[in-house]
């Protein structure tokens, strides 16, 4: 097992009910700050927090049931850790800043593929386009 792996599960394991509603209410604000990320290394890193933002948002709201609490949980944490600044590697440092998000991202949809592309079918969208690439 590798170790994002690892530390994508441990993290999940402290994810409680309060702080995912905690993170809903972040939820519109991150996405525009995710929406910001620039970074041409990683060009699914955005589509691919909209996407677990959006999966987050519809589960945690009631309007989406058959997300697996695994799989909600590992996506509340990829949320919060993406919008941190500082991580595994921060932010701020250039070109590879935002390469720990999306190790941790992939990690979060590759984990939970077959949940993710069920989300994706009920929302209409085309799970291969999502991308579990960097």
């Amino acid at each position: 097992m590798s170790e994002i792996v690892k530390f994508v599960q441990h993290g999940a394991s402290h994810i409680t009910p309060a702080l995912a509603e905690k993170v809903l209410r972040c939820i519109p604000s991150w996405k525009v700050e995710f929406a910001r990320i620039n970074e041409p290394q990683f060009p699914h890193l955005v589509g691919q927090l909209e996407f677990l933002a959006d999966a987050v948002e519809d589960t945690l709201e009631g309007a989406y049931k058959d997300l697996p609490y695994i799989a909600l949980a590992q996506a509340v944490f990829a949320l919060i850790y993406a919008h941190q600044q500082t991580g595994i590697i921060p932010n701020y440092i250039p070109e590879l800043g935002r390469a720990d998000d999306s190790s941790i991202v992939r990690a979060v949809l590759i984990l939970n593929e077959t949940a993710f592309a069920r989300y994706a079918a009920w929302r209409g969208l085309n799970w291969k386009k999502i991308s579990t690439a960097p």
